[in-house]
């Protein structure tokens, strides 16, 4: 199939990463369904995009009913689905560890964890029974998985999380011809990262506050874009897309 034949559903489309990777496969073809909470976000995205490339589904991923309704609106309007983008998340307050609530750490693990799981598991079943079958999920991981930040517990641990599934489903997906991947992003330029180069920046290993260089979230538009238009006899399983200066490789 042509990427213009092709359905990609997009978690938290509405700003930063899922806006950037949701025009980038707008842009390469794909019709995107773009979901998040707020809808307004969500129309914002759509009129940044190709006119006709996109359906704007409002939707909590925190929420399983209402996440099944995101896929079974997919399904009825569409008939099938190409690709998911597990984009949407969120980290808790930077609090010493010990005073880390349950509600704050369960919210993380809901949104990060439960919630890609939650669309994957839909996924598989629109993908593995359509024509022609198969499909691709893609998942956003985190360079905190590798190196993390201090207090970032429920986040890095979500993002650790997030490499099991992605491998997990990868191997489970194979006899359905579904290719999952994982894209690790490091300061990509969104609200999120403001903090990142206002006031004092971020807190580094050895406590000091800094300011770090940051990407254009393109980059990774355009890095989910190259991953979702290969053929499923190719996958890429994991991509890290950082910005260059960032202090992640090295010490100090």
């Amino acid at each position: 199939m042509s990427e213009a034949n092709k359905i990609a559903v997009v978690t938290g489309a509405g700003t930063g990463v899922g806006r950037a990777a949701a025009l980038a496969l707008m842009n390469a073809g794909f019709t995107v369904v773009l979901t998040g909470r707020r809808l307004d976000k969500l129309e914002e995205t759509a009129k940044l995009g190709p006119e006709g490339k996109s359906l704007c589904v409002s939707a909590d991923m925190t929420d399983p009913g209402s996440i099944a309704a995101l896929f079974a609106k997919v399904a009825q309007t569409y008939g099938r689905l190409d690709v998911l983008f597990n984009n949407a998340g969120m980290g808790a307050p930077p609090v010493n560890f010990e005073d880390l609530s349950l509600e704050q750490w369960q919210a993380v693990v809901n949104t990060n964890l439960t919630g890609p799981f939650l669309c994957t598991q839909h996924a598989f079943r629109i993908m593995k029974d359509q024509t022609p079958r198969g499909g691709r999920i893609i998942n956003n991981g985190s360079i905190s998985a590798h190196a993390p930040r201090p207090f970032s517990a429920a986040y890095t641990s979500t993002k650790h999380a997030i490499t099991g599934l992605t491998r997990a489903s990868n191997l489970d997906g194979r006899m359905y011809d579904i290719a999952v991947g994982q894209v690790d992003i490091g300061n990509a330029a969104t609200p999120m990262t403001d903090r990142m180069v206002a006031g004092p920046g971020v807190m580094q290993a050895d406590g000091t506050m800094k300011h770090e260089p940051r990407m254009d979230a393109k980059a990774v538009g355009d890095a989910v874009a190259y991953m979702a238009g290969l053929p499923l006899d190719a996958n890429v399983l994991f991509m890290t897309v950082m910005a260059t200066k960032m202090p992640f490789v090295g010490r100090g």
